[in-house]
């Protein structure tokens, strides 16, 4: 199964107000684990950045000047997230909203919401009453967020794709313990039997180690229950 985590920042809260994206992060999961794939594009908004958004991010006007825009990059972003891998978002709503805003003005096809999975709600259903913010579920989770001194969306995408794998039960929820296993098999906990080793793990006691234990067995005596088994 393939995910996509991803999230995104912007110049406000509104893109019916004039508001756009001007950062996307999205990281690969295969079978719940991280690929290694990543997409992060920075993105000019064509306006300038309020102040109380560039406090968030610290994104600026003259950063973002150079940027592609949105209509120039959309179309990856769509190839890199695919048709149907499920979207992994952090109050998904939000971000949905602004990317299919983004999407409409470029003539491009638009997320149903349905793709999307909201992570704030899977940590309010798992965790009532608890806070349900990023940097909550990075503590809880005993997840290092020290870098996370403004909002990125790539490294908040990194952040949430190792919440996201604790909320649904850690980096191995379905036991799948290969990621060969099909995804019907890997939610069978019949369908992976452990098998001996091919080759035997080495010793790790030395010579002299060795010769000292059959010593000391030895001045046990006889009837040494060690001498059983030896």
């Amino acid at each position: 199964m393939r995910e996509i985590v991803l999230d995104t920042e912007t110049t406000g809260f509104e893109p019916a107000e004039g508001h756009r994206v001007v950062e996307i992060g999205a990281i690969e999961l295969l079978n719940h684990m991280p690929t290694g794939r990543t997409y992060h594009q920075y993105i000019n908004p064509e306006r300038a950045m309020p102040k109380e958004a560039f406090e968030v991010h610290g994104l600026g006007d003259d950063f973002l000047r150079d940027k592609p825009l949105f209509a120039q990059v959309g179309q990856a972003f769509l190839d890199f997230i695919g048709e149907d891998s499920r979207l992994v978002i952090h109050n998904a709503s939000f971000d949905m909203k602004f990317l299919n805003a983004e999407l409409g003005w470029a003539n491009l096809p638009i997320l149903p919401m349905e793709r999307a999975l909201d992570t704030v709600a899977v940590a309010r259903r798992k965790f009532p009453g608890s806070p349900a913010s990023l940097d909550a579920l990075c503590r809880r989770f005993s997840i290092d967020n020290s870098a996370r001194e403004k909002h990125g969306a790539l490294l908040d995408s990194e952040l949430l794709a190792e919440v996201y794998l604790e909320l649904i039960g850690g980096r191995q929820p379905d036991f799948g313990l290969s990621s060969n296993i099909s995804t019907q098999q890997s939610t069978d906990t019949a369908a992976w039997r452990p098998t001996p080793r091919p080759t035997p793990l080495p010793p790790r006691i030395s010579a002299a180690e060795l010769a000292a234990h059959r010593a000391f067995v030895d001045g046990l005596g006889d009837a040494a229950i060690w001498k059983r088994f030896g």
